[in-house]
């Protein structure tokens, strides 16, 4: 009987675990600006920090196995243009080397907004990132409450919320 109830349990536990959904194409294709990041290292996406990222665009190749991103950053007050081909890894996890090694997912995504969770191993230390990007220039009440959930289950703390739109002056 305990190996029975046991067994239920481990059933109803491995149920209960959310599994990463699959990202739907055509609501990650178009044109995204990056409203906020967040990250537990905060430095590195401060104004001027090396993964301050200003996106721009975002494709699906082959079903969203590879992602290619366009996005600037900034070094010295000058927008530095990047557009990177990401090959989808196991797990629905985007490889880049980038200021280290980066190792990207989207989160979230909807109509309006994608959430980007990223992992930066700049040799010495792991960062953790999200990057929360629209399709126009600010997210709703609703949107910014759930980018904060977001970062509370990764461990980021949201008063490490950065408003990456104010300082976004690179070219569209």
């Amino acid at each position: 009987m305990k190996i029975l109830f046991l067994s239920l349990v481990l059933v109803l536990v491995c149920a209960a675990q959310e599994t990463p959904a699959e990202i739907d194409p055509s609501k990650v294709v178009g044109q995204w600006r990056t409203i906020y990041a967040a990250a537990d290292n905060k430095e590195k996406i401060v104004e001027g920090g090396p993964l301050r990222c200003y996106n721009r665009q975002i494709e699906c190749i082959n079903n969203c196995e590879q992602l290619s991103l366009s996005f600037y950053i900034k070094s010295d007050g000058t927008c530095q243009f990047f557009s990177e081909v990401l090959q989808r890894q196991e797990g629905g996890v985007y490889f880049i080397e980038f200021e280290g090694k980066i190792y990207l997912q989207i989160i979230h995504v909807t109509d309006n907004i994608l959430v980007f969770y990223y992992e930066n191993d700049d040799g010495e230390k792991i960062t953790k990132v999200t990057e929360g990007s629209a399709k126009g220039t600010s997210f709703t009440p609703e949107e910014f409450q759930k980018y904060q959930q977001l970062n509370n289950e990764r461990g980021i703390p949201n008063e490490n919320i950065e408003n990456i739109i104010k300082t976004d002056d690179c070219p569209p």
